[in-house]
């Protein structure tokens, strides 16, 4: 379950979130200043925070700049102020939502909702590298092309992780494999050159018409770069 933090001084106000979002199927922890909070997020991994402006102690605002500077966790704030240059100035300092007092319990959950969806959008993107119908899940270590599950052995997952996580980058056989077997390169040695040989045959064999791993002549491989 999602975990929420609610910064809000105001008791009833708090309450009334806290029972809402609990009767929703989140876990919610409150707090009632501005003390303490990173301490807190230290402690507690969360998942969103709902931040009040008009705090004792520390400003929201405040709150809002010591939070970006250490975490990336979803922040909407909720405030009594409704000038368009005061949101301005919170969603540039890192707000990611806005609401004004009063406001409605189901917007603030339907936001609420939003910004998880985009942050595990954005989490299941970073597992995952793309390339055409090519597709490694970093968490899973499992290649997919043309929805066909690829037999790779780890060394080949590994060479083709790197290539695809820079995809504009020429990467010397020396570096290529220094970063794969973590070990000095012999120039002799045709290790390297009989896993990229094996790479293709089985990316050919489900796509014989296109190319994925480019020789650089006289330096090493990269990722297909079609003509311009």
């Amino acid at each position: 379950m999602d975990k929420i933090l609610i910064i809000e001084d105001d008791v009833e106000i708090n309450t009334l979130l806290t029972d809402f979002l609990k009767e929703n199927g989140y876990v919610v922890y409150s707090q009632y200043d501005g003390l303490h909070i990173l301490d807190f997020l230290h402690k507690e991994k969360i998942d969103l925070i709902i931040l009040d402006i008009m705090l004792p102690y520390r400003s929201g605002d405040i709150i809002l700049a010591d939070i970006r500077r250490q975490f990336t966790i979803p922040v909407l704030i909720i405030s009594a102020k409704e000038t368009t240059q005061n949101k301005i100035d919170l969603l540039r300092l890192g707000a990611d939502d806005y609401i004004t007092k009063p406001f409605d319990m189901e917007e603030v959950l339907a936001r609420i909702e939003s910004n998880l969806r985009r942050v595990q959008f954005e989490n299941r993107s970073a597992a995952c590298l793309q390339y055409g119908d090519l597709c490694l899940d970093l968490e899973k270590n499992t290649a997919f092309l043309k929805e066909a599950e690829l037999a790779l052995t780890a060394k080949e997952f590994a060479i083709l992780e790197l290539l695809m996580k820079y995809p504009d980058k020429v990467f010397s056989k020396s570096n290529l494999f220094q970063s794969v077997w973590n070990t000095e390169y012999f120039v002799e040695d045709n290790t390297l050159n009989v896993h990229i040989s094996n790479l293709r045959n089985k990316l050919k064999a489900v796509c014989p018409d296109k190319e994925f791993i480019d020789t650089v002549w006289g330096i090493g491989y990269r990722l297909h770069k079609a003509k311009e």
